[in-house]
C-alpha cells in the first residue's frame, strides 16, 4: 500500500470583502472535482459561511433533483486556535488531492495562519486601487508603488522562509496568484495604471497575475441551487454571456497552474473535462 500523499493546499485569501473570493473558490473546487480529483474544503468564516452555504445548496439540489454531481467534502471551522484548525486540516486532508480554504474578508489570525501554510495562495482583487491597497500603496500623482502593505509583507516573508525550507523539509514553494476579477467595467486609463502597478509589485514580491471572473449576474443566480457554470445539462439554456463566463473559468483554472495528481477512477462522478469544445 502506498503512503498517503499530502494534499495541495489552495488558500483563497483577501482581507477585504466583495472581491468574489468565495464564488471563485467554489468554482475552482468543483472544477477540480470535475477533473476526477478528491477535494476537501474548509470555510474559515463561521459568520458568513458563503462557501459552505453554496455547497450545502448544491447537496440539497442533488437530493431534490435526484442527480449526481461532482462535489467536495466541506466543513465550517468553528474553533478558536491554530492547533484546532491544524487538527481539522489533518482530518479532512487525509486521502484527498486538494484541500481548499475560504477565508473571511477581514483581518483574521486564523486566515493568516492558513495563508502562510498555502501551496497556492489565491488573492482575488477587483480592478480598482481600493482593492490594490490591500497589497500595496501607490503615489497619488504617479501611481508608482510606494510601499508594500502589511499583508504583502507577511506573505513575502512567508515565501522566503518556505523557499529556504523547501529542500530541507521537502515542502512545496508557495505560489502566490493575484486574480483580477470584475475587469470589464474599468476605464482604460485606470486599467493601464493598475496593470503597471501590479507588474511593478509582482516583480518586488513575486506573485503572478491571472485573469479571473467578470461581474456577471449568473454567479449570483447560481448560488441558491449550488450549481456552477460547469454543470452542463442542469442549467437550462445558456446565453452567450454564460458561455463566455465558462471560458473565463476555464482560463482561470489553467492560469493557477495547479499540480495534477493522478485522477482516481471510480471515486465520484465521471464528468467532462474543461475542454475547448465547451465554449
Amino acid at each position: 500500500m502506498s503512503a498517503p500523499t499530502t494534499p495541495h493546499r489552495i488558500v483563497f485569501a483577501n482581507e477585504k470583502g466583495g472581491t468574489g473570493k468565495s464564488t471563485t473558490a467554489v468554482h475552482i473546487a468543483i472544477a477540480l472535482a470535475y477533473q476526477g480529483h478528491r477535494v476537501a474544503a474548509i470555510d474559515l468564516d463561521p459568520r458568513q459561511r458563503t462557501f459552505h452555504r453554496y455547497l450545502e445548496n448544491r447537496t440539497e439540489t442533488m437530493k431534490r433533483r435526484e442527480i449526481d454531481l461532482p462535489t467536495v467534502r466541506f466543513e465550517v471551522f468553528r474553533g478558536e486556535t491554530a492547533e484546532e484548525l491544524d487538527a481539522l486540516v489533518a482530518e479532512l486532508g487525509a486521502d484527498v488531492d486538494f484541500l481548499i480554504f475560504d477565508t473571511p474578508g477581514r483581518d483574521d489570525p486564523l486566515a493568516r495562519h492558513a495563508a502562510t501554510s498555502a501551496d497556492t495562495l489565491v488573492t482575488p482583487l477587483n480592478d480598482s486601487f481600493v482593492d490594490f491597497d490591500l497589497i500595496g500603496q501607490v503615489d497619488a500623482e504617479t501611481f508608482k508603488v510606494r510601499r508594500l502593505s502589511f499583508y504583502a509583507e507577511l506573505i513575502w516573508e512567508t515565501r522566503k522562509k518556505r523557499a529556504m525550507a523547501t529542500i530541507r523539509d521537502q515542502r512545496r514553494e508557495m505560489d502566490w496568484v493575484v486574480v483580477r476579477n470584475r475587469t470589464q467595467h474599468v476605464e482604460a486609463r485606470n486599467m493601464r495604471r493598475l496593470d503597471n502597478a501590479l507588474t511593478e509589485l509582482s516583480r518586488r514580491v513575486g506573485f503572478r497575475v491571472a485573469q479571473g471572473l467578470s461581474e456577471r449576474v449568473i454567479y449570483r443566480e447560481l448560488f441558491p441551487s449550488g450549481l456552477t457554470l460547469l454543470d452542463k445539462g442542469h442549467l437550462g439554456e445558456l446565453g452567450t454571456s454564460h458561455l463566455v463566463a465558462r471560458q473565463e473559468l476555464r482560463q482561470l483554472v489553467a492560469g493557477l497552474n495547479l499540480p495534477q495528481p493522478p485522477s482516481r477512477t471510480g471515486a465520484g462522478v465521471t464528468a467532462p473535462q474543461l475542454t475547448a469544445e465547451e465554449a
